[in-house]
């Protein structure tokens, strides 16, 4: 659903960012505003939002700038696709760029699995000192 332009505020509020690392990825060229208010501030749409979501995403698994900046051309280049036009790809730039998505997916199903791994060891550790407490309720001579 289309919905009317948002100021930073609300979109701050819809991605759970900052008003200044929304600013930062503006000045970074990953997301640039829609459009403007007649007072010239900027003004933010549903694909803007959805463009800020995949950055949020990205940037917890360890993506660099450049890494999701090159995730974003290719996913925009592919949106932009228009067969029998003149911004139709070639089926050799196509499948360039499907690879190229597919590539950051698996990368993205990697590092996932690794924080996996990670939280699972965390959760581990953090249920050893809960049992070690539970057996020992004087303060350890190590704390």
């Amino acid at each position: 659903m289309a919905g009317e332009p948002m100021q930073i505020g609300e979109v701050a509020a819809r991605t759970d960012l900052s008003l200044r690392t929304i600013r930062q990825y503006e000045d970074s060229g990953l997301v640039v505003p829609s459009a403007s208010s007649p007072g010239g501030f900027p003004l933010y749409t549903d694909a803007d939002v959805d463009r800020l979501m995949v950055i949020r995403r990205m940037k917890p698994l360890g993506f660099t700038i450049d890494e999701t900046r090159d995730l974003l051309a290719a996913m925009d280049r592919l949106a932009a696709d228009r067969p029998d036009t003149d911004a139709e790809l070639t089926p050799e730039e196509r499948s360039a760029l499907v690879a190229r998505v597919r590539r950051y997916e698996r990368a993205a199903s990697g590092r996932v699995a690794e924080l996996r791994a990670q939280l699972a060891r965390a959760e581990e550790f953090a249920g050893s000192l809960r049992a070690r407490m539970g057996e020992n309720t004087e303060t350890p001579a190590y704390a």
